[in-house]
């Protein structure tokens, strides 16, 4: 059931694909995509919010050993992914568990996830959200899992900087009146998963830093640490 608080996206998810090439042309659609030929070791999966399905779909159609725990609130994106499943065929619907669910509401009750994907997820939360999130979830992990981010970003400096800050705004905004989503600026989400003893590995930038994608590593020792090494596009 969705909680109260909860924004609803169900009017938005037929057209979810529409309205973002609308606005982003073909970059957020690259920016969830950039990482999927590095996840082709992956078995266990869990995505969570991956809209109306298409990285999903992607990655069970590029993967055929992948099982994946496919998380969100709306019950129209998960008919989409269902849809997008069932025409890749009967194995990769097999190994497609979807499930209706608020995240901050939900026990998680898989192990052994050695995959971890929120694209355009996590700005939907406050910082408390997430921490509650990665914590119910980095212990439900298989040793050395990764972590894959795909998300909106505030450039420091640049040609972005202060146009991104009016787009972000600007997003929240739409969102706020299509889906009742009360969230209002991007959370501090790397801090939170450094914490919980994952570092980053690999990042990609789109739109003069505007867009980014991460991957994240599961490291509890976090003997070693260091800075991305971000190409931009």
């Amino acid at each position: 059931m969705r909680a109260e608080d909860s924004p609803n996206f169900d009017p938005v998810a037929r057209a979810y694909r529409p309205l973002e090439f609308l606005t982003f042309g073909p970059y957020l659609e690259r920016c969830r995509f950039h990482f999927l030929s590095k996840l082709g070791h992956s078995r266990r999966a869990l995505i969570l919010g991956d809209g109306d399905g298409r990285f999903t779909a992607r990655l069970l159609a590029s993967n055929a050993k992948v099982e994946v725990d496919a998380i969100d609130s709306s019950s129209i994106m998960l008919e989409l992914l269902a849809a997008r499943a069932a025409r890749l065929g009967p194995s990769a619907e097999e190994r497609l568990r979807p499930l209706q669910a608020d995240a901050r509401k939900l026990d998680f009750e898989g192990t052994g996830y050695d995959l971890v994907v929120a694209n355009f997820f996590l700005d939907c939360f406050n910082v408390d959200e997430i921490a509650g999130l990665v914590a119910k979830i980095v212990p439900r992990l298989a040793p050395e899992a990764i972590w894959l981010v795909s998300e909106f970003a505030l450039p420091a400096e640049g040609l972005m900087k202060w146009p991104s800050r009016l787009i972000v705004a600007s997003l929240y905004r739409a969102f706020g009146l299509l889906t009742g989503l009360k969230v209002r600026t991007l959370p501090n989400y790397a801090a939170l998963l450094d914490q919980a003893g994952l570092s980053r590995i690999a990042g990609k930038r789109y739109l003069k830093g505007l867009l980014v994608s991460e991957l994240w590593k599961l490291d509890a020792q976090k003997a070693t640490t260091s800075s991305p090494d971000y190409s931009h596009q």
